[in-house]
Parts: structure tokens; sequence; C-alpha cells
């Protein structure tokens, strides 16, 4: 392809783009909100959801009434979550489930409202309000329409977002063994594994406080440490007996191995002394 014709491609290319953001320009300063709802339609159809919802926001409140209004406010919701306004299409979404509950278009609103409160769940390491939140909002779209097709995906979210309170949990309980905070990071792992017995971090959780109790019991004062020693093996048997496999376990056994030599010179000295 030649350079000229190159040339005349783009120019015709920049004539339409000019042309379709004078366009829009025209249509968003027009009075015409019939042309303005149809028009924001045509956008989102073409995905150029900026522009529909642009359009939408000035016109859905003046179609209150009307026999567009409930799919102007629906739109204007979709739009703005495709772009990824989710505190928006969140509020947009709860107030056409709450206008419109009986709606067609109900179902899907309050699933997307979820999904919407989905999308601004944060890391795990962060505060995780948000998180529980959108739990609760799909739990209650599970009560409101049980047999949705969207039921099997509202679930899978739901799971998946409660093994982020669990990672959460577990990280906050993890921090305290990276600190070396010994004694701490056992009395917090040891309650992660009450509070989450089922979680996948179970078993590392069960690892960690093994060994967090016996460094706590090898930085004791000597009056303490058979007490704590003690405490090890306790841990290392409901641990093994617990994950049998464990990919932890040769770690464990090591862990295992240094409590009982430590235990055996503490008895050792005791009755050298007695």
């Amino acid at each position: 392809m030649n350079r000229g014709l190159l040339h005349t491609i783009a120019f015709f290319c920049l004539l339409l783009l000019a042309s379709g953001c004078s366009n829009f320009q025209k249509m968003l300063k027009s009075n015409d909100v019939s042309k303005k709802y149809q028009a924001a339609l045509q956008y989102y159809e073409q995905e150029e959801y900026y522009r529909s919802s642009q359009l939408l926001d000035q016109v859905t409140d003046l179609m209150a009434g009307t026999g567009e209004a409930e799919n102007a406010q629906f739109y204007r919701a979709k739009a703005h979550y495709m772009q990824g306004n989710y505190i928006l299409s969140d509020a947009y979404f709860r107030t056409f489930h709450t206008t419109y509950p009986r709606s067609p278009l109900a179902e899907e609103a309050m699933f997307m409202q979820a999904q919407s409160l989905y999308q601004q769940s944060p890391s795990y390491q962060e505060d995780q309000t948000p998180t529980i939140t959108a739990i609760e909002a799909y739990e209650e779209f599970l009560r409101r329409y049980p047999s949705s097709e969207r039921a099997s995906e509202a679930n899978k979210i739901i799971e998946e977002l409660y093994q982020k309170l669990d990672r959460k949990d577990f990280y906050q309980a993890q921090l305290y063994y990276k600190l070396r905070y010994w004694r701490s990071a056992a009395v917090a792992l040891d309650n992660f594994q009450k509070e989450h017995a089922s979680s996948p971090f179970s078993e590392e959780a069960a690892f960690l406080k093994l060994d967090a109790q016996y460094r706590f019991a090898l930085e004791s004062v000597p009056g303490k440490q058979e007490e704590r020693f003690d405490k090890v093996v306790d841990f290392f048997q409901a641990f093994v007996d617990q994950y049998p496999e464990s990919k932890y376990r040769r770690d464990a056994e090591r862990v295992f191995d240094a409590t009982q030599s430590a235990l055996a010179n503490l008895r050792k000295s005791e009755n050298q002394n007695s």
C-alpha cells in the first residue's frame, strides 16, 4: 500500500472521529430527551459506554413516569459498570431494584449490584468491610432468587470471598510469626485454626504454630522451658494426627526432634542438680 493511500485513509478516519465527537457534543447540548435517550442506547450497543452514560445521566431522571424510565435506569447502571465505575453502578442498581422490584430486569439488577460490590473488594491485606458487604449482597440475592440461573455463579463468588476473609485472618496471625513475636504467634495461629478449621490455610497455620511455640520455649527462661517444650510435643502430635501427609511434615519432625533433645538436656540438668 503506497504512502499516499495511507495518508488518505488516515485523513478520512480523522474526519469520521471529528464528526462523531461533534455529533456527541451536539447531543449533549440538545434539549430533546427522547433523541438523547435513543442516542444513549445506540452508544451502548456500540460499546461506547462513556458516551452512553453521559447521556443517560442527563435524561434518566427527566424520564421518570414514562414508559422508558425503567430501561433508562437499568442501562445507566450497566453503562457505569462497564466503565468500572462500581460505586455508581452499585448505587444505581440498588435504586433500580428498589424502584422496580417486579421488573423482568430486577433479578439481573440485584445480581449486578452484588457484582459491583465484588469489584470493590480489596486485596486480602486491606480492610475487608467491602468484602463482607459483597457477601451479604450475594446471599440476599440467593434468598430472593434461589432458582436463578446465576445462583451457581453467586455461590462460587461467595466461596471465593470467604476464602479471602480466611486469608486475611491467616495473614494477621502469620504477621506475628514474621515479626518474631513467638508467643503471640502461637496464640493467634491456634485461634485461627479453631475458628477456620476447614480453611485451606489451616495446615500451614498448624505448622507455624508448632514452630512458633518451639521458638518461644527456646527463648524462655530456664524455669519455664520444660512446660513450654511439652506444649510443642502436644502441638506436634496434633499436627501429625490431622495432617499425616503434610508437605510440612519433615520440617515438623525436625522441630520435634530438636524439642526432644532440649527436653532431654533439661531433665538431665534437673537430675544433676537434685
